[in-house]
């Protein structure tokens, strides 16, 4: 079914016949049925969620337009957490084909499930992601998001199988793996998140392989927050075309959004997840273009439907339309989060603040972490950043003109002075998945 409403005789995709493309009547249309059917769902089925509803007199009869999905409680990370491992779930076990769940880094993972048809839908928002990147049939894809319970390696693996590219589950890790088959293989298109794709770069760049000289011409990354600055760095260096994606495990995976040739702004698959953005603090809806915390529901999830789940993300929809013709709204890519902001002298830091900065300065690259101490009552934050080995080489005045530099570059953005240690090339930690940017020591 996917093959034939995706591929053409040429292997290429049918923009017209693609819900990205709906007229905006019929899409509100559809997503107003599935609406229905999805909080009657998980009112049947699922005890918190009918609980909640009750405790505020709300019944799925009441959903008679998009707009009364405000009325509907919010699902946050912890509900996941609180129900472990099976709470949420709405479908018999009978009926999940599929499970993964979180790395557990922080209290229980969440667990999150897939019947047959959520697995169809999922292959067709990453086939649609595929294609919204300029891929096609023919194309070679080494995919190095991680597999196993991690969604993003099977996600990506099973869209760019129906889309009618070659797949090569190489997973993330081994470095020098990634390049030789990135050579050997002829890939055109690389999977993985924006910060281990810089280390395949360092990589490269020791070994003397020039990735510009290779057929990779795409590169898909997600999972974190990256920015601008990151993105021209890797098309330059690597000679590819960088896109965007977004997704997470507790709405499906990666498969929500995705950039497209304008790259401008991030398309929801709207026929599929709703998408709203709220003032974090009060939870009130937001109008189009104001800035605040995403919130999604799925609209058509049969094993774990999750009403209007609060992702954390700070971000604003795009109200102009997009030139390429898609009718789908759009985000603007997530640059932060409400809950890895940390407060330093009374002052909200984001890291992505920290690498705006550090991408001013030349002589740095683009890899660092935040260490947070505690010393006599008062919080202290002390960034550490890799510099260029030109500079590194330099012990006395190379060194001090990068450290002033960035120093005035942090302050101008935070409005803060911070601890500065210029540390040499591949000293800090790399990460195969998400980049772990904060290292929290306040408590020890």
């Amino acid at each position: 079914m996917l093959k034939e409403r995706w591929n053409d005789a040429a292997g290429g995709f049918h923009p017209a016949s693609a819900p990205d493309f709906l007229p905006l009547e019929r899409l509100r249309e559809v997503q107003l049925r599935r609406l229905r059917a999805v909080v009657q769902r998980a009112y049947d089925h699922v005890d918190l969620v009918r609980r909640r509803m009750q405790e505020k007199d709300i019944t799925p009869q009441d959903i008679r337009d998009l707009s009364d999905i405000a009325h509907l409680p919010f699902t946050t990370k912890a509900d996941l957490r609180d129900t472990y491992p099976f709470g949420l779930f709405a479908s018999p076990m009978g009926e999940i084909v599929r499970l993964h769940a979180s790395s557990g880094t922080t209290g229980k993972p969440i667990v999150v499930a897939y019947t047959r048809e959520d697995l169809e839908v999922w292959a067709e928002v990453m086939t649609r992601t595929f294609a919204s990147c300029g891929l096609h049939r023919g194309d070679i894809v080494q995919n190095a998001f991680g597999y196993g319970l991690f969604t993003g390696g099977l996600g990506a693996h099973y869209g760019a199988e129906a889309l009618g590219a070659t797949v090569i589950p190489v997973s993330g890790g081994n470095t020098e793996r990634q390049l030789m088959v990135m050579q050997d293989f002829n890939v055109t298109a690389m999977c993985a998140t924006p910060s281990y794709f810089l280390h395949i770069l360092d990589r490269a760049a020791d070994m003397g392989i020039d990735l510009r000289d290779l057929p990779l011409h795409t590169g898909v990354f997600g999972a974190e927050p990256w920015s601008d600055a990151m993105r021209r760095r890797i098309e330059t260096e690597a000679g590819i075309r960088a896109y965007d994606i977004y997704g997470l495990s507790e709405i499906i995976g990666p498969g929500v959004a995705s950039e497209c040739s304008a790259q401008h702004g991030l398309h929801i698959f709207e026929d599929h997840f709703y998408p709203e953005v709220i003032d974090p603090d009060t939870g009130e809806t937001l109008p189009d273009g104001v800035e605040g915390e995403l919130v999604l529901t799925t609209l058509s999830k049969q094993a774990m439907p999750v009403l209007r789940y609060r992702t954390r993300d700070i971000t604003r929809i795009i109200p102009e339309t997009c030139a390429c013709g898609r009718t789908t709204r759009r985000f603007q890519r997530v640059g932060r989060r409400s809950d890895d902001m940390f407060i330093i002298r009374g002052v909200n830091v984001f890291p992505s603040q920290v690498e705006a900065a550090l991408l001013q300065v030349e002589g740095t690259l683009p890899h660092y972490q935040i260490i947070l101490t505690r010393d006599n009552g008062l919080d202290q934050m002390t960034v550490e950043v890799e510099v260029t080995p030109e500079v590194f080489s330099d012990q006395v005045r190379a060194l001090e003109d990068v450290r002033a530099a960035l120093a005035k570059a942090i302050e101008h953005i935070l409005g803060i002075r911070v601890g500065l240690r210029l540390v040499e090339p591949r000293s800090l930690a790399r990460s195969e998945g998400k980049a772990k940017r904060v290292i929290d020591r306040r408590d020890l």
